[in-house]
């Protein structure tokens, strides 16, 4: 008898390794303090974050080609056992060098596991089961977020900070046996056609300089390595489309470029996702800087986000079968933009209870459009195509969280730098992370900590008018989608 997938137990796995990834962004935050303690290399702490970011962007597209190349199993199976490796490679690490550079591994790991994952999930589920089982997969995402920093916190004071990576192992390897059992693959006829690999790295290469451009640009301001960087990417970008158009078998298709509903789709996806580092980084700022709550609040105000976004990810499934893309997306979008427009008109003595109302609209929001967004990627192009969009889609994501926190931290510099003298203060950039920070805010003298706090509530407005603008953007691309689904509603 034939063996055929096993549904359930291979999307409870698929659910499990979307956890493992997503909680490894965050778990890492409270642990950090412990972790630069004892490894030094403050300087670079940052790295510890973004290398895996980058990583993991930079390889996404690769593995989507791959996916629909060699197939879905051994991809995400490969993608498992190097992020087990990374994790392991991790907890092993005496120095911060070390740490960064096995970060590097886990986010080339990670790379594969998400977007294959949601491959995995198209394929298996019909478009009405799909975008139920999508929200069931957005919800491990919404759970990491909320327990990774209390896991990451609990496992440091126990049991040591190298576990919050060692715990991943058994994990993995478990995941790795009930993949290459219960997950069955009809085998693909071997391709002739060479693997793209002139374009594979000239994608690469395009990717690492322009999120490291952005990196650096949010860090240092314009400079001459940032401007290197982003000509590189210009050069290397090139060196690209000139590879895909004489590719037998192009990474990524420049045929889905001319797709106006994948490109309108993956750029909502980009926009709001830009928009959402906007929260995730200054809401916990604006109740620490604006409002003097602890830590614990300003991470606090932001769990409604990631508990309402589950219910917006199932609603949004009850949706899809109800209604076009289109009119669900710009529900989902009008949601956004009321939380966006309540956070620029708020005062600067808005109590810290009306931010989890805020934040619990926008989780709804991102969990109808976010949802949403990633089903019309996949729907808008042939089967054969489908792990390619689906990458695009999760890499669309990440260059536009990249970008914007990037932005959004330039313009609050610019902000701050321009208010600071209007103050009376000159001459002291490290008075605004006094500010911040809870346990030194006191420190400043009274009458100036409050002329500090209208400096940061100033800035902030304007982060979140900026965001209002990506929201009404990403609102007029949704309006041009058009009304037909290839296979149901685009």
């Amino acid at each position: 008898m034939e063996r055929k997938t096993n549904k359930k137990l291979v999307t409870t796995g698929i659910f499990i390794a979307t956890f493992m990834t997503a909680i490894e962004g965050t778990i890492v935050t409270t642990a950090m303090p412990t972790i630069v303690g004892l490894l030094h290399g403050m300087e670079i702490m940052n790295w510890v974050f973004s290398i895996y970011l980058l990583t993991n962007a930079m390889m996404t597209p690769i593995y989507g080609k791959l996916a629909d190349k060699i197939g879905r199993k051994p991809i995400f199976i490969a993608g498992i056992i190097i992020f087990v490796l990374g994790s392991a490679l991790c907890g092993f690490s005496n120095s911060m060098m070390t740490l960064i550079i096995s970060r590097a591994i886990q986010g080339i790991g990670a790379g594969a596991i998400m977007p294959v994952a949601l491959t995995i999930i198209a394929d298996m589920y019909e478009f009405e089961q799909r975008t139920k089982i999508l929200g069931l997969n957005n919800a491990a995402w919404g759970i990491s977020s909320v327990l990774g920093p209390l896991a990451g916190g609990f496992i440091v004071d126990t049991i040591g900070w190298h576990w919050i990576f060692f715990i991943n192992v058994p994990i993995g390897i478990g995941l790795i046996f009930l993949m290459q059992y219960f997950l069955v693959e009809e085998k693909r006829e071997k391709s002739t056609k060479k693997m793209d690999f002139f374009g594979s790295i000239s994608l690469m290469l395009t990717l690492v300089s322009l999120l490291l451009g952005f990196q650096f640009l949010g860090d240092k301001g314009i400079s001459s390595q940032v401007i290197i960087l982003f000509l590189l990417t210009l050069v290397f970008g090139g060196t690209f489309v000139f590879a895909e158009k004489r590719a037998e078998d192009p990474v990524i298709d420049l045929s889905l470029f001319r797709n106006t509903a994948f490109m309108l789709v993956n750029g909502v996806a980009f926009l709001i996702s830009g928009f959402l580092m906007g929260l995730d980084v200054y809401i916990p700022m604006w109740m620490q800087g604006v409002l003097g709550k602890s830590a614990a609040i300003g991470g606090l105000v932001m769990a409604p986000l990631s508990i309402i976004w589950m219910v917006g990810s199932f609603l949004s499934g009850r949706l899809l079968v109800r209604m076009a893309a289109k009119q669900v997306l710009a529900i989902g979008l009008m949601v956004i933009m009321l939380g966006a427009a309540t956070l620029l008109i708020l005062p600067i003595h808005s109590p810290f209870w009306l931010f989890f109302i805020i934040s619990g609209v926008l989780g709804l929001g991102y969990g109808l459009s976010l949802t949403t967004t990633t089903v019309e990627a996949q729907n808008s192009v042939p089967q054969n195509e489908v792990g390619v969009a689906t990458s695009f889609n999760t890499l669309s994501r990440t260059i536009g969280q990249t970008v914007m926190v990037s932005i959004f931290g330039i313009i609050m510099n610019i902000q701050i730098a321009h208010k600071l003298p209007t103050v009376g203060v000159i001459g002291d950039p490290d008075i605004m992370n006094k500010l911040i920070n809870p346990h030194t805010a006191m420190q400043i003298e009274p009458m100036l900590r409050e002329k500090l706090r209208g400096v940061l509530f100033d800035g902030l407005h304007l982060v979140y008018l900026v965001g209002l603008i990506l929201i009404i953007l990403a609102f007029v691309f949704t309006l041009s989608v058009g009304k037909k689904r290839e296979s149901d509603t685009l």
